[in-house]
């Protein structure tokens, strides 16, 4: 094992999706060799039946038995997937459930020795995991690793956009009753807190989302009874924070790019948004974490198992997404053992953090 680059733990996923074209499309790239080592975490066979299938003959795996074997510029991969598994393409399989969840727990024995800290999730089909319980990666986590000072925030990030989610992949009928002040403050914060020690921004500006597509006087509403007081709370604090904004009014007006991140209410306001903006330019990240988790912006798109046709760009930019955020913690690490930083302005196109917080033209006002 090649000390000088760390290692990138890689779940197989879903094996009847795009999950291993996407893995091994993105490491027949030798330049992604020059910033770390890869590990999988699942069946060597199913590999060499993907290799085949998909004519990827430049693809060399290297079987190990742990992390620690890992070789440098090698597409290693870790047995943890002992019984013989079935592809079919393109379908949703008991089996491909289990052989996911094993690689995933596999993973994260890893992550709990230490010898990753890294990892990036091949998408999943969470309704096929026999366990029942399972209700994504962000939660599972969470149970995982439970002494984190925050629940996880899943955010979709890019180099130019960051949307990062209230609640997460629920029915969209559940979202307002889950709504609370204190779960907005505590996403915010955990926002405000990845900005600067994942994306070493000094003082980052946050815009949050509305609920509901119009803003009403009636003060029951979320954003008069939960959202704008959580708003109100974070600024006291220091937190660079505006809004509530109206999503479709925020994106149209190209706002969104005023500031360094955006808090959608729900899943789909903030999958939307980026989707259409960047999609395989960008990639999913679970902010919160002891280590760093990156997964593809995409699913398992049983549609294009084995057709050639998905494009591994996205799995790509989680790689490299995942490598620059655990780059920048190291480097906030150093930092703050040898200086304190001042937490300074940073206005953006001559805006000031006054200028921000009182535009009324897409904020609720009292």
């Amino acid at each position: 094992m090649d000390k000088n680059k760390p290692l990138i733990g890689i779940t197989h996923g879903d094996i009847n999706g795009v999950g291993y074209e996407v893995i091994l499309k993105s490491l027949i790239d030798n330049r992604v060799y020059e910033h770390f080592t890869p590990v999988i975490y699942g069946s060597s066979k199913v590999a060499a039946y993907f290799r085949k299938v998909l004519n990827l003959q430049a693809v060399n795996i290297n079987i190990i038995n742990s992390a620690t074997e890992a070789a440098p510029k090698r597409i290693n991969i870790v047995n943890c997937i002992t019984e013989e598994l079935k592809v079919e393409m393109g379908k949703s399989t008991r089996d491909a459930g289990k052989s996911a969840f094993m690689s995933l727990k596999s993973a994260v024995v890893d992550l709990k020795k230490g010898l990753i800290r890294m990892l990036v999730t091949a998408p999943i089909n969470r309704h096929n995991i026999p366990s029942g319980t399972f209700m994504g990666h962000a939660a599972y986590f969470q149970k995982e690793f439970p002494y984190q000072e925050h629940p996880p925030l899943t955010m979709f990030v890019n180099n130019h956009t960051r949307i990062a989610l209230v609640t997460g992949d629920i029915p969209l009928k559940e979202v307002a009753a889950r709504l609370t002040k204190e779960m907005v403050i505590k996403k915010i914060t955990l926002l405000n807190e990845t900005l600067k020690n994942d994306f070493t921004i000094i003082r980052p500006r946050i815009a949050v989302l509305c609920l509901n597509p119009h803003i009403l006087p009636d003060k029951t509403n979320e954003e008069s009874a939960i959202i704008q007081p959580a708003i109100r709370y974070a600024v006291e604090q220091g937190i660079v924070c505006a809004g509530p904004y109206i999503a479709n009014e925020l994106f149209a007006a190209e706002h969104f790019r005023d500031f360094d991140a955006i808090l959608a209410m729900y899943y789909e306001q903030g999958a939307i948004a980026f989707k259409a903006l960047s999609m395989e330019n960008g990639a999913k990240f679970t902010a919160g974490l002891p280590f760093v988790h990156t997964s593809p912006v995409h699913g398992v798109a049983y549609e294009l198992a084995g057709k050639r046709q998905i494009s591994e760009e996205s799995f790509r930019n989680a790689l490299y997404t995942s490598i620059d955020i655990y780059n920048n913690r190291k480097q906030n690490e150093q930092l703050h053992e040898n200086v304190l930083i001042p937490d300074r302005k940073v206005p953006l196109n001559n805006d000031t953090d006054d200028d921000i917080l009182d535009n009324d033209d897409l904020t609720m006002t009292d």
